[in-house]
């Protein structure tokens, strides 16, 4: 390009497509902080009714299966039961996945259907349990 007068209009144009390109790339940043912000609300103890109920630990193998379990794409469509969700932890009985269950509940992961034994993750709950949270957890590895 030429340095006169007559090539500002092309240089205009390369100028505004330099900074819509560098926007572009500054809206698709995401802000860390909102990612620990899920991990600390995920990882820490609640308390409820008295009881406390302790956090999830994303290193924990068991921790990350159960978490996988409930983002699961049938029970997005029919529900989680505490039956359905046992095929998955075979090596838990009824109660423990009851426990599991609670849990998951005070937290936040997952909902109660009214007047049934089903469950719906929540929309914290399939970030904390979809590929996305799980492969940034395995990246601060």
């Amino acid at each position: 390009m030429q340095k006169t007068i007559y090539s500002l209009p092309a240089l205009r144009e390369l100028l505004e497509a330099a900074n819509r390109r560098y926007l572009e790339f500054l809206s698709a940043v995401e802000d860390p902080r909102a990612g620990r912000d899920k991990l600390d609300k995920l990882s820490q103890s609640v308390e409820q009714e008295g009881r406390r109920y302790r956090g999830f630990n994303v290193f924990d193998p068991d921790d990350e299966i159960l978490l996988c379990s409930i983002v699961r794409g049938e029970f997005n469509l029919s529900g989680l039961q505490n039956k359905t969700l046992r095929r998955h932890l075979p090596e838990l009985n009824s109660g423990q996945v009851s426990r599991l269950l609670k849990r998951l509940r005070t937290h936040g992961l997952i909902k109660k259907i009214g007047r049934t034994y089903k469950y719906y993750a929540t929309a914290f709950g399939k970030q904390c349990g979809g590929p996305h949270f799980l492969d940034r957890k395995r990246a601060l590895s």
